[in-house]
């Protein structure tokens, strides 16, 4: 097989993973303190990479001083911040309208490279900056309000834009590393340092006792940990590497599409026409972001 075919092939199923997490997200949320579930998924994640470290040889990381703060900032938003508020998101809005508002993640980071890094716009960004923005406004506007009415769904859908901006946060800050790191060992120390990260205040939060809690959470966060956090991280660092970052970033628009279905398929939910318009908002917004030719940051 033709190394970028099994570059795309790898992202592609990557952004399946992903898409997924809004359904793990809502049937651990429902039963699990955040932090607590965070904790639980980088422990998991993290017995099953340090094996496959030491099965392939993959030297241990020994990032500068800089480096090993950015790896800290990163884990703490692209990985316990994105978890943390995921969780909590899904739990008051639905998880259609979460999957779409994922999908902003490249106008979003696009907007954080301009606004942080001041870089250039092109008329070409702005349009699809606005785009996204339209489309998470129609999603937004439309959403289902049952149980919790229309200041539960908009903060819900608040709380998926922030985790959002952590991945865009975790995107930027993983542009600043000196050294990069080597996709297996990137992945174990960005699973490492969320576990750090998230432990403390996983004890600290109040919540039921853990044998109290339905079997169902906990095969929902094995499913967060091996999968999609596992696999997932395996597949996007091994798909990127054989790819640009152009290409990847057209691939992010699977994981939109990928929460809606498995919304409706697992979860049950209708998907109305304005957050089908949505979607497709935020679809041709990726493919703008995607196949823009706008200048990249510089490293280091």
């Amino acid at each position: 097989m033709h190394p970028r075919l099994f570059g795309y092939l790898c992202m592609a199923a990557a952004m399946v993973t992903v898409g997924s997490t809004v359904v793990a997200s809502k049937a651990i949320g429902a039963e699990l303190a955040p932090f607590t579930a965070t904790a639980l998924r980088f422990a998991i994640a993290l017995c099953a990479f340090v094996p496959l470290m030491m099965l392939t040889r993959t030297p241990w990381p020994r990032p500068s001083l800089g480096d090993g703060l950015l790896l800290l900032a990163q884990a703490g938003a692209g990985s316990v911040g994105y978890t943390v508020l995921l969780v909590t998101g899904t739990q008051l809005t639905t998880g259609a309208d979460a999957g779409i508002l994922l999908g902003t993640l490249p106008a979003v980071a696009a907007l954080l490279i301009v606004i942080l890094l001041r870089e250039r716009p092109t008329p070409r960004l702005l349009l699809a900056i606005a785009l996204a923005t339209i489309g998470v406004l129609v999603v937004t506007m439309a959403s289902p309000q049952a149980g919790g009415g229309v200041q539960r769904s908009l903060l819900g859908n608040l709380l998926i834009l922030l985790a959002v901006v952590c991945e865009s946060v975790f995107i930027l800050l993983n542009k600043r590393l000196r050294q990069p790191l080597p996709p297996l060992a990137l992945a174990t120390t960005m699973t490492g340092l969320g576990l750090a990260v998230s432990i403390v205040p996983a004890l600290l939060e109040q919540h039921p006792t853990l044998t109290t809690v339905p079997a169902s959470a906990y095969e929902a966060v094995i499913y967060y940990a091996l999968i999609p956090t596992v696999g997932g991280f395996w597949l996007w660092y091994a798909g990127t590497a054989r790819a640009g970052a152009m290409e990847a970033s057209a691939f992010t628009a699977i994981a939109p599409i990928a929460a809606v279905i498995l919304s409706a398929v697992v979860l049950g939910e209708s998907i109305n026409p304005p957050q089908m318009v949505g979607l497709a908002l935020v679809i041709v917004a990726v493919g703008i972001v995607a196949t823009a030719q706008w200048r990249q940051p510089a490293v280091g």
